[in-house]
């Protein structure tokens, strides 16, 4: 499934998109807002589900080659964040939607863990 398909059946609001969502494939995701856990447990072509929104999310994706961010419960991240995620083609999205309800209805779409 491609990142702009999830963008558009979840309703995601775009913060920073690199230029070809639609060509950026997603395997698997990670959801967790412990920086030590992602990095020990995600992997590249993850989708990471959290509501941190500070910049160190960018440090992290960017090391682990994520490439797309859902920020939940309309948490927002200022623009120095955004800046670093448009300078690393990391796609950052925000919903107001609790976490739960993201990881749920992307394992409906098909998006799976993968062993790691």
């Amino acid at each position: 499934m491609n990142l702009k398909e999830i963008q558009d059946q979840l309703q995601l609001k775009p913060l920073a998109v690199p230029i070809s969502p639609d060509s950026i494939e997603i395997r698997t995701g990670y959801t967790s807002d412990m920086l030590s856990c992602v990095m020990t447990g995600a992997l590249s072509g993850s989708i990471w589900v959290t509501l941190m929104a500070h910049n160190n999310i960018i440090a992290v994706a960017s090391l682990l080659d994520i490439p797309a961010i859902i920020i939940t419960e309309n948490a927002q991240p200022d623009e120095h964040t955004l800046a670093r995620a448009n300078e690393k083609e990391i796609a950052i999205f925000s919903t107001p939607k609790p976490t739960f309800e993201i990881v749920g209805r992307l394992w409906e779409m098909g998006v799976r863990a993968e062993e790691t």
